[in-house]
């Protein structure tokens, strides 16, 4: 039966090319603005590393306290910590895994003289950080925490690195030279590109992973300075790298592995233990202020989806709405000029049912129609998009297989509902009216 509805559906708009095109062009358009800022809108929203999110906290604790006259961060919180801090996080070992980690960077010279020295992108952190956040390797694997205690100059690099030095052989056990240094490689990452770059929201939050990793405790030893975000409470700060580690300067970033609702809620009392402490040594003199929050309330938390692209979204489907209307009084206008088809298929024996029935089926196929439309319309969007924004953001852009039916479904649905109430005429059209007029 089906097919018999199709058949006269197809019937149906070939027999008026012009207004089926606009019925067609309404719908494409609309969900081609839609689809295009709803798709760059779920990239940045994702859940960067799905099914481990809920176990995975920022740490943050107050070590300023009350600071008149200077801005507050939300919550009065800053969103890293202090040296210090770090190190009575890392000795208490409250959490079933813990990473404390700054971004930096290093000057490769490579070993084969037809390359020239070029700069990499780098984190210090230890070893727990593979493991945590679920982060593959193509070759080796992670430093052992007796290289965290050793201070050991050993490095994991980056798939890139990797093929541009070694040609994309397996480098375990090669050394490479950083910023003057030798570093003997145990490991090499596999294709791995969080988005966006939940553990380090300081700096770009879309930008490629880094491609050389190295103990914290190599890093704070060699003196490897930082490239991200530092932030002091004070004007006064004691002089050189040393200086900077006992001041109260933020500028790291710390991550727990909690498995269990019981384990974040010994982490959170453990964490004001902590604090406490910190104000019987005199270090701190003001309330207890601490927070673990996971990925995903850390995303929210740092805004990392903007509230542009909010309104964006919401504008782009309100335009939907406007193009569906116009749609819909379209199919009214296709559907009443039809009156006297209809009429006749009524006293020919057609129920109700089965004229509804058509003319949904009629709105199903323009729908599809236009979603198909939406989909070319949103791939010139999107490649639109790339060529004006940067290349880390631009990768946002990417249609998915996800999108492409969300779009097709979005179509067919928004279509159908924008065509029950020309359907719904149309199944009230009275037989001997219509005959009366002929």
């Amino acid at each position: 039966m089906f097919s018999y509805y199709f058949t006269l559906a197809i019937r149906s708009l070939t027999r008026n090319i012009v207004l089926t095109v606009l019925m067609i062009s309404a719908v494409g358009v609309g969900i081609g603005a839609s689809m295009t800022t709803l798709t760059v809108f779920r990239a940045m929203a994702k859940d960067p590393i799905p099914g481990k999110s809920h176990q995975l906290f920022a740490v943050q604790i107050d070590n300023w306290g009350p600071q008149p006259g200077r801005a507050n961060y939300k919550d009065n919180l800053q969103p890293q910590i202090s040296y210090p801090d770090t190190q009575g996080f890392m000795n208490a070992r409250a959490a079933y895994r813990q990473a404390a980690m700054y971004s930096t960077g290093f000057a490769v010279t490579p070993a084969n003289a037809d390359l020239h020295p070029f700069i990499v992108t780098g984190r210090a952190t230890y070893s727990d950080f593979f493991p945590m956040f679920n982060v593959p390797f193509r070759f080796g694997g992670p430093w052992s925490p007796a290289d965290d205690r050793d201070k050991s100059e050993v490095v994991v690099i980056g798939a890139s690195l990797n093929d541009k030095l070694f040609g994309g052989a397996n480098s375990v056990g090669k050394t490479v030279n950083l910023s003057d240094h030798n570093y003997r490689i145990v490991g090499v990452l596999d294709k791995w590109q969080p988005e966006p770059r939940f553990y380090d929201l300081n700096t770009n939050h879309f930008a490629e992973s880094e491609m050389a990793f190295i103990p914290f405790t190599r890093a704070i030893e060699s003196h490897v300075g930082n490239w991200g975000n530092n932030s002091c409470n004070s004007d006064t700060q004691e002089d050189g790298f040393e200086g900077h580690l006992r001041s109260e300067c933020v500028w790291l970033q710390f991550w727990a592995e909690l498995p269990t609702a019981a384990d974040v809620q010994k982490y959170r009392v453990w964490l004001d233990n902590y604090a406490s402490e910190q104000k019987r040594l005199g270090r701190f003199h003001w309330p207890n202020h601490t927070s673990v929050r996971d990925v995903r309330e850390w995303l929210a938390y740092q805004h990392v989806v903007d509230d542009n692209v909010k309104i964006l979204v919401l504008v782009s489907f309100s335009f939907l709405l406007v193009c569906l209307l116009n749609a819909m009084g379209l199919m009214l206008a296709k559907i009443m000029g039809r009156a006297a088809d209809i009429g006749v298929r009524r006293a020919l024996g057609a129920d109700r049912g089965a004229i509804f029935t058509q003319c949904l089926i009629e709105a199903g196929v323009v729908g599809v129609a236009g979603g198909l439309l939406g989909l070319g319309l949103t791939s010139l969007g999107l490649l639109g998009l790339r060529s004006l924004l940067s290349e880390s953001v631009g990768r946002l852009t990417d249609f998915s297989v996800g999108d492409v039916i969300i779009a097709v479904l979005l179509a067919v649905m928004a279509t159908t509902v924008a065509g029950l109430y020309p359907t719904w005429r149309a199944a009230q059209v009275q037989p001997a009216w219509q005959l009366k007029a002929q």
